[in-house]
């Protein structure tokens, strides 16, 4: 049990071990997950500070990285790397630390942990073992990206990274064709031209935006329909880290088979197939590549 001091008045704190006003309290021993920044310093919680402070050791994916943040803050708690690469060997120690009664803060390179990090592989290790996990809310490029973007946000899906392969990215997007919902994916610039084309191959020419280095000195967005995006990325390709959000389909435009089967046969004998499966997607709602073996059954 580590005491905690804190000075000023924090409203809005949530647990009773974090109660209003000035006061000397105590962090109960457990694994904390604790949001950090996603690019601006600034975007740290009050409470994250605290917890930071108050651990016996700190677990991040990068120590060079997160090295900055405390630096940022003074924080003299000792940084312990946790990534991917030394899961089997860390996992072990960290949960008999838990068990001893150590208090841990979990942090990831940026936002909160368990979005695309191995965190989430030590915190079902610590419900398993009865210990508690507790969140610390704070800055995330999922939501960020979602807020910024002015897609529809009453239903929405995270799906990480899309696969680096073509044939691999197009198979997992499958799943999502007919999901009613804002899709959200991180991307890197380098990345980004290859994905937008099977993106529309798969999901037809949904509106969409990239959201890039958010919160950052070089924030943008760019929107438009997938097509318009794969054209401003190919005239001026995006740098830095990037969250991708395409729109749900539109459902007033979602033709029935017989509707798009009827539309074909009038226009693949003038346009061919490739031109006229093209047109009718995007006038339809259908993915491209749907249409397109629809066509090549009339042909």
């Amino acid at each position: 049990m580590h005491v905690l001091s804190i000075t000023g008045s924090i409203s809005g704190s949530g647990p009773s071990q974090y109660p209003t006003g000035e006061f000397t309290d105590r962090i109960p021993p457990a694994l904390y997950i604790v949001a950090t920044p996603i690019g601006n310093l600034r975007d740290i919680s009050l409470r994250a500070l605290d917890v930071l402070s108050a651990a016996d050791y700190i677990l991040a994916e990068d120590t060079r990285i997160s090295a900055k943040l405390m630096a940022a803050y003074d924080i003299q708690a000792k940084l312990s790397a946790y990534h991917d690469h030394n899961v089997a060997t860390r996992l072990p120690a960290i949960l008999k630390d838990l068990e001893a009664g150590k208090t841990i803060a979990l942090i990831s390179d940026a936002g909160t942990p368990l979005v695309s990090d191995p965190g989430f592989k030590l915190a079902r290790a610590a419900i398993d073992a009865g210990i508690d996990v507790i969140p610390l809310p704070g800055a995330s490029a999922v939501l960020a990206g979602l807020v910024k973007s002015g897609l529809p946000s009453d239903r929405f899906l995270f799906a990480g990274f899309l696969p680096p392969k073509s044939a691999a990215r197009q198979t997992a997007l499958q799943d999502l064709t007919t999901l009613r919902a804002t899709l959200i994916f991180f991307e890197t610039g380098k990345r980004i031209s290859a994905a937008l084309p099977d993106i529309q191959t798969i999901l037809g020419n949904r509106k969409a935006v990239i959201a890039r280095e958010l919160t950052k000195h070089y924030e943008e967005a760019r929107r438009g329909t997938l097509s318009e995006l794969i054209l401003s990325v190919k005239n001026d390709p995006p740098r830095g880290e990037i969250v991708l959000l395409i729109a749900p389909p539109e459902t007033t435009q979602h033709w029935d088979k017989a509707q798009i089967l009827a539309a074909l046969e009038k226009t693949v004998a003038k346009q061919g197939v490739k031109r006229a499966s093209a047109d009718i997607a995007q006038m339809s709602g259908w993915a491209k590549r749907d249409v397109y073996q629809l066509a090549l059954t009339i042909k």
